[in-house]
């Protein structure tokens, strides 16, 4: 293909391949800028299922101007094999990034709400996107993130309310007895197939801020039936204590997109952006609880007896314990007396 005229494109260098595509760097020779011509392999053109979601991905992308998610500019068809002509983006895509280590607090944050913002669009237009991991979210040199890939999304009602049972969702997640789409990051019900709405993104979004905030992902096993097993059924451990150093803000809002039940998630990606920002301006301000763990707590000074509070105040002692060693959480309630 190099040095190849497609169209009004130029070839210049093959970028990269996986199974749903190859991708080249090419000149749009009638305006002169660089773009990203993606190809269908030669084996997946033959079959129309794959086919089909290529032309989704087209067609769910191209439906969006936002700033975070990848610009479609053309579609188009050489000697059999479908293609799509996209941005061209100079950087990395997220999972090379985390294959060298967790990333800094800031830059978690930052593309955080940049992806989450990206999904609150998409999720508003009427589309899920059902792939969401490191290796679909790009990012740019200027520290800009970028979601690729919609060759999973489904086009539903914008409302993006699940009131039926929708057969679809099974049979564009399944192909040759095979689950399309990478398990680590699928929500609980979609290892399921069952009906998806927003949330579910948000789960796999959840999946990979653990991931990026500490070096490890949130379910593992030796198997794929394992790991499903340990989406439906395990907690992951609060990433300040995989990762020392982390604020504690970080567990509640990470650990409410990974919840079980969707009903306990956040109900919009706009519910998540908030929290993650409302994070960042603490850490910037430093009033965030940047201290998740100490290896001696210092003893808790004496103060005037409670009659007939002892037993309270020692479960007190207890928890204010366990949210200073970073294995709790600490709420304050203030209202009138009584």
């Amino acid at each position: 293909m190099i040095g190849k005229d497609i169209s009004h494109y130029h070839i210049l260098e093959e970028l990269g391949r996986g199974g749903m595509g190859v991708v080249y760097k090419a000149e749009d020779t009638r305006l002169g800028r660089p773009v990203a011509l993606k190809f269908l392999p030669d084996a997946a053109s033959r079959d129309h299922r794959a086919v089909e979601r290529f032309q989704l991905e087209a067609r769910a992308a191209s439906a969006l101007n936002h700033p975070h998610v990848c610009m479609i500019y053309d579609v188009g068809e050489y000697q059999g094999q479908p293609f799509i002509a996209m941005e061209f983006l100079d950087g990395q895509p997220l999972n090379q990034i985390l294959a060298v280590g967790h990333l800094k607090l800031e830059t978690l944050l930052d593309l955080g709400i940049q992806i989450a913002d990206a999904l609150e669009a998409a999720h508003s237009a009427g589309i899920l996107h059902r792939d969401i991991k490191p290796a679909n979210i790009f990012v740019t040199k200027r520290g800009q993130a970028k979601v690729l890939d919609f060759g999973l999304a489904k086009v539903v009602d914008p409302a993006l309310s699940a009131t039926r049972d929708d057969s679809a969702t099974a049979m564009h997640l399944t192909s040759g007895g095979k689950i399309l789409g990478t398990i680590a990051y699928m929500s609980p019900e979609q290892t399921r197939g069952e009906v998806l709405d927003a949330r579910s993104d948000i789960f796999s979004l959840g999946a990979v801020l653990y991931e990026a905030a500490t070096g490890s992902l949130p379910f593992q096993g030796p198997s794929a039936l394992s790991v499903m097993h340990e989406i439906a059924t395990v907690n992951p451990a609060a990433p300040s204590t995989v990762k020392p150093g982390l604020p504690l803000e970080i567990n509640v809002i990470i650990q409410r997109a990974l919840e079980k039940d969707k009903g306990q998630r956040y109900s919009s990606a706009r519910e998540l952006v908030d929290a993650l920002n409302g994070l960042r301006v603490s850490v910037s301000t430093g009033f965030s609880s940047l201290v998740t763990k100490v290896e001696s707590p210092e003893p808790l000074e004496e103060a005037e007896s409670f009659v007939g509070r002892e037993p309270e105040m020692k479960r007190l002692e207890h928890l204010l314990r366990k949210s200073v060693e970073g294995s709790g959480q600490l709420v304050f309630i203030t209202g009138e007396a009584g």
